[in-house]
Parts: C-alpha cells; structure tokens; sequence
C-alpha cells in the first residue's frame, strides 16, 4: 500500500450509482484528503441527472461531469466497429469500450486539478479494475491508483451489496438498488448491462413479466411493433455516415439533441454521434440487441451478463454487410482473423497498447473501399437484409451469374478451368490418402 500521508487530493470515477456513492464518502474519511468526483457522460442520459448536487452532498469538492459523447463514438465506437469486434461471439463490448475513453477524461482532469490519485469503485473480482488502471498506467503512469475492494479494511465494511445499500440508506444517499432487485446496471451510448444479484444464477430467465421493467433501451421483440420497418445505411470508407427511414424527421424532433449534418440522395447526414442515437431509437423500438450471455471475465471467473445493443447491433450487421460487397477475400480473411485479438484486448483493457494500434492501422487500411449503402428491414429483434449496393462492388454479375454469356459477349468465366483448379487442390488430398493406404 502506499503511503496515504502523501495523498491529498484524490479524483474518483464517480456514476452516482451504490458502489461510488459509498466510495466517496470512505475515501474522504479514510485518506483524509480532498475528493473531487468525475463522472464521464458518455450517454447515460437520465443517470446523470442531479449528479453534480449528489456528489457534492455526498462529500465531494468538486465535480466535474465530463460531456464525451461524441468522442466516444468517433474514437471508440466507430473504430472498434471497422474492426467487427466481438467478444466471444456475442459481446458488443459496450462497457469494455467506455472505460478507456473514461480513463482518458479522468487523467486529464486529474492533471488540471494537481491530483495525487485516481480512485474507482470497480470490484476486485471484476474485469473493470483492470481496464481503468492500465489505461491509466499508459497515459498517466505517476498517479497513484486507489481501489479500495481490493483493500481488506473496505471488505471488511462492506462485505457485500447488502452492506452497502443499508449504508447508503443510513446515510440518504439515494440509489436504484434494492435488497428486490440487487443487479447492477451501467449505460452509456452503446449498451447498458445488468450483472449480479439475482443474475447470478445462469438458469434464471431474465425474459419473464418478473423483469419486464429492468431493460431500458429496448422492448421485448414480442412487445414490437407488427410492422417492419425499412432502414437504409449509407457508409462512406467503413463509417456510416447517413440514414434514411420513414419518419426521420419526427425520430430527430423526439431525440432532441441530434442535428443533422445535411442531406444526399435522401439520406440523413449525420455524425457518429447522430448514427448511434438514431439507430439506438429504431433497433430498441423493434426489440434488437438484447444478450444474456455467460463470459470469461480477464481474472479468470465466468460472469453473466445481460446486455441491450440496440444500436450497436445494427450498426455492426450493417457495416459486415457493407465488407461483403467491398472488402477482398484475402483482407477480410487478415482482418477476420485478428478479431479475437482485438476484441480481447479492448475486453481486458489494452485500449492504449502498441498491439492495438498496430492492429487499428490494419483495419484502417482494410476500409478504404468499404462505400456504398446497405438496406435492412427491422421486425421483432431481427434485422432482416434487403439489399446492398456500391460503387467499389467486387460482386460482378456476369461472373457470378449460372446464366450464359449474352450472344456477342466474351464469357466473363470460363468454368472449364475450374478442372484444373480443383485437381490441382486436391493432390495433396490424394496424396495424403495413398500414404494412409500405404500404412493400413
């Protein structure tokens, strides 16, 4: 442990919710040090509301609410999703994603306000102790880390959730959590997750009418609409930068805070920002994105987790649908191939790293093609394809057609060839056989 006498003004990644709420109070009382709470808004919405008189009441100096929202969409969101990462097949990785961009305003703030420390309130059995600390240790490698769960004096106070609610009851700090409904939850403009209390049985169904009332972003797919509804996506170089759907205009007056950047053949511009909020909207309305999944936490624990993508999950078909068209078989196959690595690292919290960088300056370049539009139609959790186009298109029809060549039209493919092609594939196959033979 550190020497605690040299700690005297400590930032804490604060959200309002149980853990920090009760973390900030201990940290003043234990380090007798000023607290300046910072909360990154990175699309909580309503979470953040009364935030700033919260923190404050609660002990904190000062608190800064830090508006990221469009930079996590240009710089984590948009990036992650050239790269179609996905964490164990399922896993958008929303929180995983939010953290480093989290971490990146804190140092900054901690840097302006002369700060010894950064605090979280991330478990020590959790995935996010990881990734706040070591992006904190690639961008600010001399400010001191505090994490109390992982300090047995806190354990011993706080033993549990139950322990904490009752002090945070005992102290009028209000929260969402209850001794009824225990499970965690963490929003932002990609997702929100639930995790722990009674989720915690991997057999408990988290569908039924009990929980109708957890999810946020999205309604059941029973609950949407009957009718389908078209969406079109235009992307330019792997981003999306344009919708086009009946009643844009009334989705962009509901939203409130999403303007758009002009118009194109009938499309909607919008920044990544606006993509994100529009298509939050469309997929939640028509019940997409919604995970229950068990995963393989970084410190070795499975965990489960329930998580609503409504946006995030349109956005990633519709940019893979996009590739199809464009990308080259061998670049996608380059690329396909690192994404387990990728999503591994922003999932165990290298966001900062050289490999990832590295990895990001490939994807970049694998995108330079991918232009042109994708249509799905959304019904009842599905987003059902219904056409791509692009100027960059690989796909020729004259090839790809079971039709003959029109009269006067040299044949695009000649599939004589494909003699030669397949035996020449499959030589090593008969030889492998003749040895197996040779050896019976």
């Amino acid at each position: 442990m550190s020497d605690e006498s040299k700690i005297n003004k400590i930032v804490v990644a604060y959200s309002g919710g149980l853990d920090t709420s009760v973390l900030l109070t201990w940290l003043k009382e234990t380090y007798q040090a000023e607290v300046i709470a910072y909360c990154a808004d990175v699309g909580q919405e309503e979470e953040l509301d009364g935030l700033e008189e919260k923190a404050l009441s609660t002990g904190a100096s000062q608190c800064f609410i830090d508006d990221l929202k469009s930079e996590f969409a240009a710089d984590y969101i948009f990036p992650m999703v050239q790269a179609e990462a996905i964490y164990e097949g399922q896993y958008l990785l929303g929180t995983s994603i939010a953290r480093p961009c989290i971490s990146k305003g804190m140092v900054h703030v901690a840097r302006e306000v002369g700060a010894d420390a950064i605090a979280h309130g991330a478990t020590g059995k959790g995935n996010d102790q990881v990734r706040f600390e070591l992006s904190t240790n690639a961008l600010a490698p001399d400010i001191e880390m505090i994490a109390p769960w992982r300090q047995q004096r806190f354990r011993d106070q706080f033993p549990g959730r139950k322990e904490m609610i009752e002090y945070a009851e005992a102290n009028n700090i209000p929260i969402q959590a209850s001794m009824k409904k225990s499970y965690s939850m963490d929003r932002n403009l990609l997702h929100i997750s639930f995790e722990s209390g009674v989720l915690e049985d991997v057999w408990y169904d988290a569908t039924g009418e009990a929980d109708r009332d957890m999810y946020v972003l999205s309604v059941s797919p029973e609950e949407a609409p009957d009718t389908p509804q078209m969406l079109q996506m235009l992307f330019e170089k792997g981003n999306c930068i344009g919708l086009m759907t009946e009643g844009m205009d009334e989705i962009l007056a509901k939203l409130g805070d999403v303007k758009a950047a002009g118009e194109n053949d009938g499309y909607t511009l919008l920044d990544p920002y606006g993509v994100m909020r529009v298509l939050n909207f469309l997929g939640g309305k028509h019940g997409i994105g919604r995970i229950d999944m068990v995963e393989n936490r970084f410190v070795g624990m499975k965990s489960r987790g329930i998580y609503e993508t409504p946006g995030g999950t349109i956005l990633m078909a519709g940019h893979r649908q996009m590739e199809s068209l464009t990308m080259d078989r061998e670049v996608m196959r380059v690329r396909d191939g690192l994404i387990p690595k990728y999503a591994e690292l922003v999932y165990n919290g290298f966001w900062f790293a050289p490999e990832r960088d590295a990895i990001q300056a490939l994807v970049t370049e694998s995108q330079k093609m991918v232009s042109g539009e994708v249509r799905f139609k959304l019904y009842k959790g599905n987003m059902i394809t219904a056409g791509r186009r692009s100027p960059n298109s690989l796909y020729d029809e004259d090839i790809a057609s079971m039709e003959g060549a029109e009269e006067g039209k040299e044949e695009a493919y000649n599939q004589d060839d494909a003699t030669g092609f397949i035996r020449l594939n499959g030589l090593r196959l008969k030889n492998e056989a003749r040895r197996a033979e040779r050896d019976s």
